[in-house]
């Protein structure tokens, strides 16, 4: 008489929609779509987005930082690399430079746009935005490295004409790539995981002392840290239900990917009769697949946990290129037609200018509007000249 009735969790709209959104996919997978559809597939995706975002915070809720910043970003460039082969495989020689356009894409908008919004928003709620510079300068350093790596040297090589690797230079690039992941997720997770937790400004912002932090992490444990991670005290949602949020982040950013897909060759037709570089194509794969983390940077950055945002921006840019270039390698045994990864001079100006600026944002550990405001403006510079070179 006096209970209340609860709501299954399988008819809650952050189920309900990416499973259309996947039915949607089934439906127009291989298919030249009229105009509505393309809006309905659009619409779709732009659910699936907002439901991704959803269970990417209650898996993180559920695990803590750093490894919820993690089980997206990994998550998004798996599929991300997934879109990129396909493309690649339908696409022939017109597509030989989309795995470069793409990476590049995610790096400017990782670094510039997420960054920059989250300072912004950061900024904004308490004048400073605080975080740990320790594990953003690494996580900086690895981007600087991977990028330098895979998309400046195949420029300057001359095993090859044309910014190519050679196949002995590719297979470098490819290990190396995977060895400077994989080490920089088990600093991330395991030997300095202190420095990728959100900073407590309970402390006040006139006074931050990383090491005192660092000590009280050791003092305190990993149990501690997971409750500062999470950034709030409210109680974290059950096993049960953060792995039914991860098996449906899954289906979402499936569905996300794919319905990306599916509306791609009218973003060709449009690009193409607008007069436009193909790079652009490259652009806007990265921002559709990128948004359900723009989303959770600027949700965490809301609620004073920057770090929680850089976490997403810098590991997303360093999945994106460790997990793609061996991708790509692999895949360029049966994928016909050159694999064009050198960046031209304007983008290596750019990344150089990305590189210089980041580290003067992030070694001081706060930064104010200033700050993201020059990201901002970087990443609208990127933006402008990918549209007009």
């Amino acid at each position: 008489m006096g209970t209340t009735k609860r709501r299954s969790p399988l008819t809650d709209w952050t189920v309900l929609v990416p499973v259309v959104a996947l039915v949607a996919l089934v439906f127009s997978w291989g298919r030249d779509l009229p105009g509505f559809a393309v809006v309905l597939v659009a619409l779709c995706l732009a659910g699936a987005v907002l439901a991704a975002v959803h269970h990417a915070e209650v898996v993180a809720h559920r695990v803590g930082e750093p490894f919820g910043s993690l089980i997206l970003a990994v998550a998004v460039t798996v599929i991300e690399v997934a879109l990129i082969v396909t493309l690649m495989a339908d696409g022939g020689d017109k597509t030989a430079s989309l795995a470069r356009d793409t990476v590049f894409a995610a790096v400017m908008i990782t670094c510039n746009g997420i960054v920059g919004v989250s300072l912004l928003v950061g900024a904004l709620r308490n004048r400073v935005a605080v975080f740990n510079p320790e594990g953003s300068g690494a996580a900086l350093a690895t981007v600087a490295t991977l990028a330098t790596l895979s998309l400046v040297l195949p420029t300057f090589t001359t095993s090859k004409p044309g910014p190519e690797f050679s196949t002995a230079q590719l297979t470098f690039a490819a290990v190396a790539s995977l060895a400077l992941y994989g080490l920089f997720i088990a600093v991330q997770t395991v030997r300095h995981r202190d420095y990728f937790l959100p900073v407590d400004t309970g402390r006040g912002a006139d006074q931050p002392d990383d090491r005192q932090g660092d000590r009280q992490g050791d003092q305190q444990g990993d149990q501690q840290g997971d409750q500062q991670g999470r950034g709030d005290h409210a109680v974290p949602p059950t096993a049960r239900a953060a792995l039914l949020s991860l098996g449906m982040l899954l289906v979402a950013l499936v569905a996300v990917v794919g319905d990306a897909k599916a509306v791609s060759p009218t973003i060709e037709t449009a690009v193409a009769k607008a007069g436009l570089p193909q790079a652009v194509v490259g652009v806007i794969i990265a921002l559709l697949v990128l948004l359900p983390e723009t989303l959770a940077a600027v949700r965490a950055a809301r609620r004073d946990r920057v770090q929680t945002s850089l976490n997403l921006a810098y590991g997303s840019a360093i999945a994106s290129i460790g997990l793609t270039i061996p991708a790509i390698a692999l895949a360029s045994i049966w994928l016909s037609g050159p694999l064009l990864l050198g960046l031209g001079a304007v983008h290596m100006v750019l990344l150089a200018l990305t590189v210089v600026v980041s580290a003067l944002t992030l070694a001081p550990g706060r930064a104010t509007l200033l700050q993201g405001g020059v990201h901002i403006v970087v990443l609208a510079a990127y933006l402008f000249l990918a549209v007009s070179p």
